[in-house]
């Protein structure tokens, strides 16, 4: 990867130019604009969905007939177990779910960047006993993890939020590490070094700059891992039960019989937004890879 150095006058200039420069990159791929007009779709949902159709969900249907009823004009999705309308729970779910992935991702950035950075470029003990951390949580199972540390510590948001975040850094250290490892014995790191740096200016400065762009790639991917993570936690009945989310509605779904009752429409939507979300955040994240790292983009 390049060299970045950001002098005093132009740091701004430069990074303004790059963003330009990489946004219209990633539009002119048509994966990546697909990406960002589903993510746009996403965002307006979650943002001013609750503004346009509010979630009450003390606004429970008053007899039999308003329970699991089909999309009708009164409810465009129809309705849930409880008689509550199937669209104003979904819009809900989507600002839940893009909460969580966003929180959950920013923790996981940056424990990962900082124990990446820290371990690529320190050397001897400090390092490789970061490393042996990374790879004790990598070759642990995510998923049961996640579901044991959330069993135990508890169903609310932020705990669901804390979990998921603490146990998807091992992939962003390793990524992290090993283009520090790169960047250590470069040419212009051994000058500036020579010229009296300390190790803080070192790293932060002409160190991170450089790495910056790969962890904001591999955050776009994180980001759909951690939505997934919390439908999963949600629909084996570990997620915020006062918080509806994708996952949590999939999961009373099934608890109400709602697939042995034919109910497709309290089962698809959560389910097509799961789909649609993760897979807009996995578009716009493998595209800004290719445009972010060199190699391969000349491929």
């Amino acid at each position: 990867m390049t060299a970045v150095t950001f002098g005093a006058g132009g740091r701004l200039g430069r990074v303004g130019a790059s963003f330009r420069a990489n946004w219209s990159l990633l539009w002119a791929d048509r994966l990546g604009r697909a990406g960002l007009l589903l993510l746009a779709i996403v965002f307006f949902a979650a943002l001013l969905g609750p503004i346009l159709l509010p979630f009450d969900p003390t606004a429970v249907g008053h007899s039999a007939a308003d329970l699991l009823q089909p999309p009708s004009a009164t409810a465009w999705l129809g309705t849930d177990e409880m008689g509550r309308q199937v669209i104003w729970e979904t819009i809900a779910g989507a600002r839940t779910s893009l909460v969580v992935g966003l929180v959950a991702t920013a923790i996981s950035m940056v424990v990962g960047t900082f124990i990446g950075l820290t371990a690529g470029y320190s050397r001897g003990t400090m390092g490789e006993g970061l490393m042996r951390v990374t790879d004790f949580f990598l070759v642990i199972p995510t998923l049961p993890l996640t579901i044991v540390l959330a069993a135990l510590l508890g169903q609310s948001l932020g705990i669901i939020i804390l979990v998921i975040g603490l146990t998807s850094w091992p992939a962003t250290a390793r990524i992290v590490r090993s283009q520090v490892l790169s960047l250590r014995e470069r040419q212009f790191i051994v000058r500036i070094q020579s010229l009296g740096a300390t190790d803080l200016r070192t790293v932060g400065i002409h160190i991170l700059p450089n790495v910056l762009p790969l962890v904001f790639a591999n955050t776009v991917l994180v980001i759909a891992g951690s939505i997934l993570a919390e439908a999963t936690l949600a629909f084996l009945g570990l997620g915020d039960p006062a918080n509806v989310s994708w996952g949590t509605m999939l999961h009373f779904a099934f608890q109400s019989g709602a697939a042995g009752r034919g109910a497709w429409w309290y089962i698809i939507p959560p389910g097509l937004g799961i789909v649609v979300t993760v897979l807009a955040f996995t578009l716009v994240g493998h595209s800004l890879d290719r445009i972010l790292n060199p190699r391969l983009r000349n491929r």
